[in-house]
Order: structure tokens, then C-alpha cells, then sequence
């Protein structure tokens, strides 16, 4: 019998906000959801990082992206429950939701170096948005953890 979500485990993954100079934010495009589903870079920390590198790592596989300098980090994790409506597969099926910390770094290579063609395909279009927008775009389960996130770095964020 499987595990009651309430009594599983969050999983610990990190989240990237990347500005450009405008402060506009990067959102992808999830390749895997119909409809549209737009969302921050995020992914799972491996055993033995810690969440900025995990950010980086995450930001590169999902992006292409190597050109960033790092802002500020989140100082608390801030959690997520998958809902309910949710297929329990996969990761969904081993935990309640995902705990996050939160990267925010600034983007200082050209457009032209972000590809979308990493290991595992994330996104199949991105752009760069206000955080108002973004907010709208996002599923809802996670609206208040991106709320709370895009509160945080307001003064970088072009709205």
C-alpha cells in the first residue's frame, strides 16, 4: 500500500531565477505538459551538493546557460505539495512535494547561447518576462512559493 502524501518526504531541489539586464526573467516552456506550462528553471539537488551548485548545474543541463553571475541565494527552503489531482509516478510517488531553495543570478552571455537541446529536454520554447507575468503563467500549486521567491528579489525584477 502506498505511503500517505502527507507522510512523505519533500524533495530537496533548487530553483533559478535568471534576470537579464533588463530584469526581466527567464521562463521555459515545459515540453512535457499540454497545455502550456510555463516555469523558472528548477531540479533536483544530488547527493553531495549543495543547492548553488545543484542551481548551476540545473541552469546549464536545462539552458544551455554557463554565462550568469550569482545575486543572492534564498536563506530558507521554501515547499511546494504536488496536488492531489497529481498521477503518483515516478518522483510523485516517493514524495509529498519539494522543498527549495531559490538562486538568483544575472545572465551575461548573448540570447544566443541559450539552447534548449540539454540532456533531458526541459523546456521546447522560452522568453524572457516581467514577474507579474510570470506569476500568471505559473501552475498554481507553486504560485505562493514563486510569490514568496519574486517578493524576495523584487529590487532586481522588472515587474
Amino acid at each position: 500500500m502506498a505511503a500517505k502524501p502527507a507522510a512523505l518526504p519533500y524533495r530537496p531541489c533548487v530553483g533559478i531565477v535568471l534576470i537579464n539586464g533588463s530584469g526581466e526573467i527567464f521562463i521555459g516552456r515545459r515540453a512535457d505538459t499540454a497545455p502550456a506550462a510555463w516555469q523558472m528553471p528548477q531540479g533536483g539537488i544530488d547527493s553531495g551538493e549543495g543547492p548553488l551548485v545543484a542551481g548551476l548545474r540545473e541552469l546549464a543541463e536545462e539552458t544551455g546557460v554557463t554565462a550568469c553571475e550569482v545575486i543572492d541565494v534564498t536563506p530558507d527552503w521554501l515547499t511546494y505539495d504536488f496536488p492531489p489531482e497529481a498521477v503518483r509516478k515516478g518522483i510523485k510517488s516517493r514524495f509529498r512535494g519539494q522543498k527549495q531553495k531559490w538562486v538568483l543570478a544575472r545572465f551575461t552571455g548573448a540570447d544566443t547561447d541559450i539552447h534548449l537541446s540539454g540532456h533531458d529536454v526541459e523546456f521546447d520554447a522560452w522568453r524572457w518576462a516581467g514577474s507579474d507575468e510570470v506569476l500568471r503563467l505559473i501552475v498554481d500549486f507553486k504560485r505562493p512559493v514563486y510569490q514568496a521567491v519574486l517578493n524576495q528579489f523584487a529590487g532586481f525584477l522588472s515587474r
